[in-house]
């Protein structure tokens, strides 16, 4: 039982100083209306907004809510969802933000959902 618990409080530990969920990051570059260029310390990396499409004619109007959203060197969280060809997909939320940007462009009529929430 006394192992038990010193593993418990271990693995809790690890969880707060290395959550899994979540990874900072600054935004670098909106590259499209759902692509992102970040960096992380050392690291520049594609991600692409998950559970998201635009509409062709919405292009412009989606990239000039996301330059407003997360202007150069904004701090964001990433939930990783996957990746697809060197690309992460992930849900990101600038720090201080309620809603991510895949949310925010849906509720702009922006975009539309592309991905069953269960």
């Amino acid at each position: 039982m006394i192992r038990f618990c010193i593993n418990l409080v271990i693995l809790l530990f690890a969880l707060v100083v290395f959550p899994l969920q979540s990874i900072a990051a600054e935004v670098l570059q909106v590259r499209s209306s759902t692509l992102l260029q970040v960096g992380d310390r050392n690291r520049n990396y594609s991600v692409r907004l998950a559970c998201i499409e635009v509409e062709p004619a919405n292009e412009s109007a989606a990239v000039d809510l996301l330059r407003k959203a997360v202007p150069r060197r904004k701090r964001v969280n990433l939930r990783p969802e996957g990746n697809e060809d060197g690309v992460l997909i992930a849900r990101v939320t600038p720090l201080g933000a309620d809603e991510d940007l895949g949310v925010s462009l849906v509720t702009s009529k922006l975009a539309n959902s592309s991905c069953n929430e269960g």
